[in-house]
């Protein structure tokens, strides 16, 4: 175990090279115009739909600061982390295999495993600073008198957080495999076009392939934004960015024979699908959503919780078609939160189904409870819901309804958001580049060096 003064010596070298990447001030500077166009954007949108243009205002419950403006103005880094940071953990995790470098640090005497971890933390550093752009555009919200709900908005934080540790993940893993960073960049370019086909396959087969495209990117991400705060997908996301580190460390040993090499990053991999496995079957959730978008009322919760026998569903509904999603999203998904045990079969062999006449049954929803069945064709809530206590032999709620989301329409524009993030983000940044890459800047560090590629 690397001693503290060692820790510091490779966390120092790791900034190093993190300042002298240009791809890392790139990133910075790009971001926040990406953060400044998108919070221009949608604070225009906001401001109009409140009746900043003299109109009429809309209706105040639709008026939600996390789908008008957190969600659109964080999206930025979604952009950035495919197509921007990538670079910055490659050059990073690659650069001294590049300049020969690689052969002195696997002969140093702290461990090598130790020199990865630190250049992931120093990685996870950068993209928490490339994520001040969007703190800076959020206090700017708040500063015209703009409503935050925290928890909503620190899980959409937390989200883009862990997005930025799965690009760590592959980056590093591309830069450790690939001959050269061109080739590197290729792979992690590759696998993120690689998670969207799988959302698109997913949104048209269901089962095995949409339970795994749950923890793509696209549906992680979403799963934030929504204000659902699931730990299977935390936990899920954190894995595969060690996952990568870890192959990132077992091939970077070129010391090493070369079956034993692919004998580690063989063991990474299998460890990460193993672990994978183990948390995708946790279904502890939280709706931190301010509206409660993700949550049956709490008298209707607190009704189905005194449901102790399991539920099946038996969906006839083909993946396409708009029905079954809105059934999945709008009931099914609360059913799973709220239930003890809640099973759900698709029955319906189309994608579409156009080609479902011959099935009688096309279009119906088979709900068994307790040795009993019924079926109804509709999916909206309260339907559904009267189906379930039916079955269940439980009263519904007589309690009166819960107070309805008030929303917070705010007519105001952010006169300051383009000196924020076209003037002073800038500058910021250039400032903090030439400090960084100063001679002043560098001095009293130890004495130690660092591989600047």
């Amino acid at each position: 175990m690397p001693s503290r003064s060692e820790w510091r010596w490779l966390l120092e070298k790791e900034l190093r090279e993190l300042a002298a990447s240009r791809a890392f001030w790139l990133l910075l500077i790009v971001t926040g115009a990406l953060v400044g166009h998108a919070v221009m954007s949608a604070s225009e949108l906001y401001a109009e739909a409140s009746g900043i243009g003299g109109g009429p205002a809309a209706l105040s419950q639709g008026l939600s600061p996390l789908e008008g403006i957190v969600v659109p103005t964080l999206g930025a880094y979604d952009l950035a982390a495919t197509l921007l940071f990538p670079f910055v953990v490659i050059r990073l995790v690659a650069v001294e295999k590049q300049s020969g470098a690689l052969a002195l640090m696997l002969q140093a005497p702290t461990r090598f495993g130790a020199s990865i971890v630190a250049k992931g933390i120093v990685l996870l550093v950068a993209w928490g600073v490339a994520l001040l752009a969007g703190g800076a555009a959020l206090v700017a919200w708040m500063a015209i008198g703009g409503h935050l709900y925290a928890p909503e908005t620190w899980t959409v934080v937390l989200g883009y957080l862990l997005r930025g540790a799965l690009a760590i993940g592959v980056g590093a893993a591309a830069g450790a495999l690939a001959a050269s960073a061109a080739s590197a960049a290729i792979i992690a370019l590759t696998v993120t076009i690689g998670t969207w086909a799988l959302d698109y396959v997913a949104a048209a087969r269901g089962g095995t392939i949409g339970a795994i495209a749950q923890y793509t990117p696209t549906s992680a991400l979403a799963s934030f934004e929504h204000g659902n705060l699931r730990v299977s997908t935390v936990l899920i996301l954190t894995t595969i960015g060690l996952a990568g580190l870890g192959v990132a460390a077992a091939w970077l040993r070129e010391g090493r024979p070369l079956a034993r090499r692919v004998g580690g990053v063989a063991a990474a991999l299998t460890a990460a699908i193993l672990a994978c496995i183990l948390f995708a079957q946790l279904r502890s959730d939280r709706d931190v959503s301010e509206d409660r978008r993700n949550s049956f009322s709490r008298a209707d919760e607190a009704a189905l919780r005194r449901i102790d026998a399991p539920l099946k569903v038996t969906v006839h509904l083909a993946a396409e078609d708009p029905r079954l999603t809105d059934l999945d999203r709008g009931v099914l998904a609360k059913l799973r939160r709220t239930m003890k045990s809640v099973t759900v079969e698709y029955a319906a062999q189309s994608r579409s189904g156009l080609f479902e006449a011959s099935n009688s049954h096309y279009g119906e929803v088979w709900y068994e409870l307790g040795g009993k069945r019924e079926m109804n064709r509709s999916s909206t809530e309260p339907i559904v819901l009267e189906t379930v206590y039916r079955l269940g032999g439980v009263a519904p709620p007589t309690a009166a309804e819960e107070p309805a989301y008030r929303g917070y329409p705010l007519a105001k524009r952010m006169a300051a958001a383009p000196w924020i993030f076209f003037v002073a983000w800038p500058i910021l940044v250039a400032l903090a580049w030439w400090w960084a890459t100063s001679a002043k800047g560098r001095e009293g560090r130890g004495g130690a060096t660092a591989v600047v590629g």
